[in-house]
């Protein structure tokens, strides 16, 4: 019996190292192409610029690749470059690059508040799976400051997120919203570790914002509400020209769906609102590049990272065939050089890729309280 035991223990010690050791080689490709050695994550496909958002992804990335060394280079290019370099007083601008006068420097310094929300996520479950205090007190001060300057109470609705600190509060009566900056999985954990904050009731009404939000099950980038009309499409703040529409936002409303785990009491709610896409792909190969306000796709195809977001989405709802017909694709489009997604590797297919692959491959998962689960802890 005992020696019955050694064995079993061995063989989880030699699994436990496993997966220790594997290297993400999606992750380890996109470093090498959009992260430099400072921790900046450049966008080439938008003028080399750098955002937050970027900054955040990344950094959630590196910790599902136990990369702790990029982590903390991640980490201090955003505090030393966005937030004045100080986190802990300064809020973080969202966009970085090449000013008009040629100089590179803080080009906005309006806060966006997806990334905001997942740097503090990320920098609470670092602080746990690798047992370091100091992040997790950086993830309080954020999350405390979130909670003051990008949350508002919404009538006869109640908390919800806003875009950014500035900007978003048009009219007295008026709010506008980004349905893709709120992953449940994310609001569960910060409502675990902040319970006296606004993220357990964001979380419980974010089904009723998508359902009223998505028409015929379409995720739309870009809503307003008030308390008379409630929640409808709108154009993207300040662009005139725009239209509503679900598009590269809103694509990953449907990532952050699939991925939430089925244990979550809001999970199928989730899906339930927003299964136009999983309609559309039962009798189309691909995602549409963009749906209209009124809830109707186009015909054009969207990228490749949108085949790689809905991924966990279809995998979540059993739509077997069409997660094959998503998978083959992917499949098709890694390109043997950069051994990245597309022809050439565009940085926001290769964010959405990493999300989706990575969760389908079980790097992570998230579990009912929104606590990820990575492969490289045991």
């Amino acid at each position: 019996m005992r020696a019955g035991k050694t064995l079993a223990a061995a063989l989880l010690l030699l699994a436990s190292v496993t997966c220790q050791a594997e290297p993400w080689s999606l992750w380890q490709a996109y470093c090498h192409v959009f992260v430099d050695g400072q921790g900046r994550v450049i966008d080439h496909q938008n003028g080399d610029r750098t955002t937050s958002e970027g900054q955040a992804y990344a950094m959630f990335f590196a910790l599902v690749a136990n990369d702790r060394a990029r982590f903390d280079a991640l980490l201090a290019w955003t505090r030393d470059n966005l937030a004045q370099g100080d986190m802990t007083t300064h809020r973080i601008g969202w966009d970085w690059g090449k000013a008009p006068d040629g100089k590179w420097r803080l080009l906005d310094g309006n806060s966006a508040a997806d990334a905001d929300l997942w740097m503090c996520y990320t920098l609470s479950e670092a602080g746990r799976l690798w047992n370091d205090p100091s992040y997790t007190a950086l993830s309080r001060i954020l999350a405390a400051r979130i909670a003051r300057q990008e949350v508002a109470r919404l009538p006869a609705f109640g908390p919800m997120l806003l875009p950014g600190t500035d900007g978003f509060h048009p009219a007295p009566e008026v709010w506008l919203l980004n349905p893709s900056y709120l992953p449940l999985p994310v609001l569960r954990r910060l409502a675990h570790s902040d319970p006296a904050g606004p993220w357990a009731a964001m979380a419980r009404e974010l089904p009723a914002l998508l359902a009223g939000s998505s028409p015929h099950g379409f995720a739309m980038d870009w809503v307003s509400y008030n308390p008379v009309q409630g929640f409808r499409p709108i154009a993207a703040p300040g662009n005139a020209k725009a239209q509503p529409m679900g598009g590269y936002d809103a694509i990953r409303v449907y990532l952050w769906a699939g991925m939430t785990s089925a244990a979550d009491p809001g999970s199928k709610s989730l899906l339930t609102a927003v299964g136009g896409m999983a309609a559309w792909l039962k009798s189309h190969m691909f995602p549409p590049v963009q749906v209209s306000g009124e809830g109707v796709p186009a015909t054009a195809e969207g990228p490749v990272g949108f085949s790689a977001a809905v991924v966990p989405y279809l995998s979540a709802l059993g739509e077997n065939a069409a997660l094959t017909q998503q998978q083959d694709r992917l499949t098709a489009q890694i390109d043997p050089g950069t051994r990245l997604y597309g022809h050439p590797p565009a940085y926001y297919d290769q964010n959405l890729a990493m999300f989706g692959e990575g969760w389908q491959s079980r790097r992570f998962r998230f579990e009912r309280d929104g606590e990820l689960r990575v492969t490289w802890k045991k």
